[in-house]
């Protein structure tokens, strides 16, 4: 099997997500974040490319606003970011939406984006779903990832069961889901992560139903 070519997108780890109505809530960021840590590790231990990204909403806006605190970089990636790194705003949830991020993955011939950082719920889950589109394999990395508590008028999700639920069906047909420790491991041996198909996931979902 050919050498995955990796790139490690971080998703905004931005402020906005520690503290307010959209602290992460599962995994608990402070046990996501050091997951986050550990996958820029492995990955500048690997010369593995890295592209921060930050959500704008814009100048007018009351979160995600450039202008204000929360649309910083968590100091622990802010303090380990390094000149070569691709960095790039976003306004929507998908990381390709309005950037030049698919350009510069083709420029350095990534065939493959592991995805971590923030949420799980909106830009993760719409990152992963683009990337097959572009030819591009998808990881996400369920340990230095996370979800908030969702309500609306069409039902509510605790975070927990959102989280383990989009984790799931990522796995199932967009992306390998994987913790950060057998994603190093992978990238350390040049080995495919692989995932679930969405028939053998519906198999094993049926028998599990039948089960309770």
């Amino acid at each position: 099997m050919t050498t995955p070519r990796r790139a490690l997108i971080l998703v905004d780890v931005q402020q906005e997500y520690f503290s307010g109505p959209l602290e992460i809530q599962y995994p608990a960021h402070a046990d996501s974040l050091p997951r986050i840590t550990a996958a820029i590790d492995a990955a500048s231990s690997a010369r593995i490319p890295i592209v921060v990204v930050q959500h704008s909403a814009g100048e007018d806006a009351p979160v995600f606003n450039p202008t204000m605190a929360g649309f910083a970089l968590h100091p622990e990636i802010a303090s380990r970011q390094r000149p070569e790194w691709k960095t790039v705003s976003k306004q929507f949830g998908t990381i390709f939406a309005g950037t030049d991020v698919l350009a510069w993955l083709r420029e350095h011939d990534i065939d493959t984006i592991t995805l971590v950082g923030y949420m799980t719920n909106n830009c993760i889950i719409a990152s992963a779903a683009e990337a097959e589109t572009h030819g591009l394999a998808a990881e996400v990395l369920s340990d230095a990832s996370g979800a908030i508590n969702i309500a609306n008028e069409a039902g509510f999700a605790d975070a927990k069961t959102v989280h383990t639920t989009l984790m799931a069906l990522l796995h199932s047909n967009f992306a390998a889901v994987a913790t950060t420790t057998t994603w190093a491991d992978a990238v350390a041996e040049g080995s495919v992560l692989t995932k679930d198909g969405l028939g053998s996931s519906a198999v094993v979902g049926a028998q599990r139903a039948a089960e309770q």
